[in-house]
């Protein structure tokens, strides 16, 4: 072999140990992902609510000898509206706090009572017409679980608590029969709520998901102020307010939760 030969035969073995490691880097080096979760985000909600109470409490009720229901009341359906601030802690557990606004909705009730202690005959009977209008502003610290992610859809399970302020407002108390009836100012009242949550978040964009939910809540109570009648010389010695016990509803909401 001439000597021209020898040295291209070692140029190129060198060349190629000189190469051969950093090719064997680049197929080394591992592929580093960043997890899709952590972080902040915020949230806005619209939804319906359907609104349930226990009873509505009354110093005249006490004796079910004069008084009973034909109606024991109901409330419409209402609008809510809510804003939040939150964290994704990891792929399965976030936490938020939200503010909520219920809009006022009608409540309506009818009764029977009868003075002279018999029910069972209607020549001393008379009904009352009830009607009010309830709002609440609701507080809550909420905690959910996310339970994996199927196809871009995360459903979940969620609990909250905090307070809620309960107005009730417009009561009035119209008797038609004898011409008589009353009336009760507005009042609110700070109550302990709490919530369960269940609902899916729809995968939109990379910080943007749609959140369909449902809530179950506890509102607590809500009074008016004290009654009066229409009549001032009618009007009880001891003036009382009407109570609402044990506000619940269903809510349905859509919203967004927006990653930072």
């Amino acid at each position: 072999m001439s000597t021209f030969n020898k040295h291209a035969v070692v140029s190129a073995a060198l060349l190629c140990l000189g190469t051969a490691p950093v090719h064997a880097a680049d197929i080394q080096d591992p592929i580093v992902e960043v997890a899709p979760f952590s972080g902040w985000y915020l949230r806005g909600d619209i939804g319906m609510s359907n609104q349930q109470f226990d009873k509505l409490d009354y110093v005249g009720f006490a004796d079910p000898a004069y008084h009973t229901w034909f109606n024991d009341g109901e409330f419409d359906a209402g609008i809510t509206g809510q804003v939040g601030v939150g964290y994704q802690f990891n792929d399965w557990l976030r936490a938020d706090v939200t503010a909520q606004y219920r809009g006022k909705t009608e409540f309506s009730a009818l009764d029977f009572y009868d003075t002279d202690g018999d029910l069972s005959t209607t020549d001393d009977a008379a009904t009352n017409e009830y009607h009010a209008k309830k709002s609440e502003w609701l507080f809550l610290a909420n905690a959910y679980a996310d339970l994996g992610t199927y196809a871009g859809f995360t459903p979940y399970v969620g609990a909250g608590i905090g307070a809620s302020r309960n107005t009730i407002s417009g009561f009035v108390d119209n008797n038609i029969i004898t011409g008589g009836g009353g009336w009760a100012g507005s009042d609110s009242q700070w109550e302990l709520a709490w919530a369960l949550h269940a609902g899916v978040g729809i995968k939109a964009t990379d910080r943007m998901t749609i959140d369909l939910g449902y809530s179950y809540v506890d509102l607590g109570d809500g009074q008016t102020a004290n009654a009066s009648n229409f009549i001032s010389s009618q009007t009880r010695p001891d003036p009382e307010p009407f109570k609402f016990k044990d506000i619940t509803s269903h809510d349905f909401k859509v919203g967004v939760r927006y990653a930072f």
